[in-house]
């Protein structure tokens, strides 16, 4: 059972092992200081990766539900692991929990970080930063699966534990499939690192901006996250690529090559962009008549922005948002906990599973007042069967679920309740900045405990892989099969 799990993990590792060495690189060309330590991080994982994946190595035919579950799980907290390796090396973080929450931070595309002088780091770290928010946007069993067919994996039943998005199958082929979603990622990648240059940024800055952009992370390389630009322009830019981000890459491709919009994604999409335009204006005329921004296109360019980054949970900040009032701390929970389109690069709940409750919400008003007549539960033009909206309403009590359990933990290390409740938010929807002093869109999570980092870390990687396939491996019926 365990022999694809070691054998596929270990082919994980040895990726991010030869990802450690491109800061390497940069950095013999900037200092030449620390590109020993990104060296020595690459030789343990590719020692580690490749000797797992060799000693395992076998043609896996056909895997069991419960090696999905494991192998999906068992990949990402290896490479989880490995990936903090070059913030300890290079001496970046003081102690395991912080690199090991830095880097569940990127890979899940949550966005929090624990270092409070960001312009104090050195070029090769911050890049490494931006490296773990571009893998793991797309996801690094997609790659795998992409880059890699000899490993003999159909990928269909690995990839459903990893993106709820999947379950119709567009192409025969998830290997044909997977390396045109890696193109269009590629592609939106660099789109975006070539508008932000072309408006202002330096090279650097545009690429790793590019990165978390794009993967929806909200990695930054200034303290004062996109602030720091002050640029109508580049909030604009990053708007906009974050809102693409948000939407599935396989959405693209339907549209571009099958010129086929009539499918379920085409559903959520309308619903998220007509979504998203109200929560936009409706912050905008609140900033406006509030007298917070008199001029009416500032408080657009500010709401514009502060939305989309939260609702996509990319989680920039172009403003302390939080300085609007006590309403924004509530309505900006709301946004977070809303989530872009299912097969994105987003975090949280996702607009695909807020339709199937509103869908049903519906079926029973109009069943209460006609009890004998039959209702569909209807998304667009497709009705969705009862399994759908079963696994829905389980997926929202776990979820909510973790949410309570979590924040309960962070409250025994004496944290109060607005900190630990708005920080299992920040991570568990991998959006990053919670509410607050301490882990405000202005603030950072390096004063918490070495404790409430494990604790958050777990909630990362619990919101990326929408919560049932850790819950799944830790029930005892699991590991009686």
């Amino acid at each position: 059972m365990w022999q694809p799990v070691f054998m596929v993990s270990g082919f994980f590792m040895s990726i991010m092992g030869l990802a450690m060495l491109i800061p390497a690189a940069l950095d013999i060309y900037d200092t030449g200081s620390r590109w020993s330590y990104f060296l020595n991080s690459s030789i343990i994982a590719l020692f580690l990766g490749v000797s797992l994946f060799l000693a395992n190595h076998t043609e896996i035919k056909k895997l069991s539900l419960q090696q999905g579950y494991l192998l999906t799980a068992g990949s990402w907290i290896c490479v989880i692991v490995i990936s903090a390796f070059p913030f300890v090396q290079t001496g970046a973080s003081h102690t395991f929990a912080d690199a090991l929450f830095e880097s569940a931070s990127g890979l899940t595309g949550t966005g929090a970080t624990i270092f409070a002088n960001l312009e104090e780091l050195p070029r090769s770290v911050l890049l490494w930063r931006s490296l773990l928010c571009g893998l793991g946007g797309v996801g690094i069993v997609v790659f795998a699966i992409a880059m890699l067919p000899f490993l003999g994996i159909g990928g269909m039943q690995i990839f459903q534990h990893e993106s709820s998005d999947f379950n119709d199958k567009l192409m025969p082929k998830l290997s044909y499939l997977a390396k045109r979603i890696i193109f269009i990622y590629l592609l939106l990648l660099l789109c975006c690192f070539l508008s932000l240059k072309f408006f202002g940024m330096n090279w650097f800055d545009a690429l790793n901006h590019a990165l978390s952009t794009v993967a929806t992370c909200g990695f930054s390389t200034k303290d004062s996250s996109i602030a720091f630009y002050n640029s109508a322009t580049i909030d604009a830019v990053i708007t906009v690529f974050m809102f693409l981000g948000s939407l599935p890459l396989t959405y693209y491709y339907v549209v571009i090559i099958n010129k086929n919009i009539h499918s379920l994604r085409a559903a959520q999409v309308a619903f998220f962009f007509k979504l998203l335009t109200f929560y936009i204006l409706a912050t905008t005329l609140w900033l406006w008549l509030s007298d917070y921004y008199p001029n009416f296109w500032t408080a657009l360019r500010f709401a514009s922005f502060n939305v989309v980054s939260v609702t996509s949970t990319t989680g920039y900040a172009s403003t302390d948002y939080l300085l609007w009032g006590n309403l924004s701390s509530v309505i900006f929970l709301i946004f977070a906990l809303t989530g872009g389109c299912t097969g994105s690069t987003t975090g949280s709940i996702k607009i695909f599973r807020w339709q199937v409750v509103i869908a049903f919400v519906k079926k029973h008003l109009i069943s209460a007042v006609e009890p004998n007549r039959i209702v569909p539960v209807k998304i667009g033009n497709l009705t969705s069967d009862t399994k759908v909206v079963a696994s829905v309403f389980v997926f929202l009590s776990a979820y909510f679920f973790s949410i309570v359990v979590l924040t309960c933990l962070l409250a025994l290390a004496d944290l109060d309740f607005t900190t630990a409740f708005s920080a299992v938010i920040g991570c568990i929807t991998n959006t990053g900045p919670g509410i607050g002093k301490i882990i405000g869109p202005v603030g950072n999570y390096s004063s918490l405990s070495e404790y409430c980092k494990y604790i958050l870390s777990f909630a990362m990687l619990l919101g990326r892989l929408e919560i049932m396939t850790i819950l799944v491996i830790m029930t005892r019926n699991f590991w009686k099969q």
